[in-house]
């Protein structure tokens, strides 16, 4: 009776701390918008009867951020100009255009610390202008 009670035991011993790591795994995973490096900064790209506009239009991240820039209506992309940030390096290429709601595109924040400035290229006229201050 003794040997099979301690194999029952030892099962449960087993399972728990299996479990246990199970749990302690799941709290550090990284919470929603979060991921490993750094947080998801949603910025939303509209048209609407106020004009073309992202929101919000001044963000300030880290490095290993990511915007995720997201169409909610119109058609707009958006671009670093180089002309608007002198002298900063890195800057990413102008996005495609977004053309459904719903669409995004990413922009991991791999720039040094300092203020960016980005635009709606058919738009930047209209004031669909926005900042990145990098920390």
């Amino acid at each position: 009776m003794l040997p099979r009670l301690t194999t029952i035991t030892l099962a449960l011993l087993t399972l728990a701390a299996c479990g246990k790591e199970k749990h302690d795994d799941e709290h550090r995973a990284a919470p929603a918008g979060e991921h490993a490096a750094g947080k998801t900064i949603v910025i939303e790209v509209h048209t609407d009867e106020t004009g073309n506009y992202f929101k919000p239009n001044q963000v300030t991240a880290h490095e290993g951020d990511i915007l995720r820039f997201t169409l909610v209506t119109g058609v707009h992309n958006v671009h670093f100009l180089p002309d608007s940030n002198p002298g900063k390096k890195g800057l990413p290429p102008a996005s495609e255009f977004l053309q459904l709601p719903g669409q995004t595109v990413d922009i991991p924040v791999t720039f040094e610390e300092g203020t960016y400035y980005f635009q709606c290229d058919p738009h930047a006229l209209l004031g669909m202008k926005g900042h990145l201050v990098v920390q």
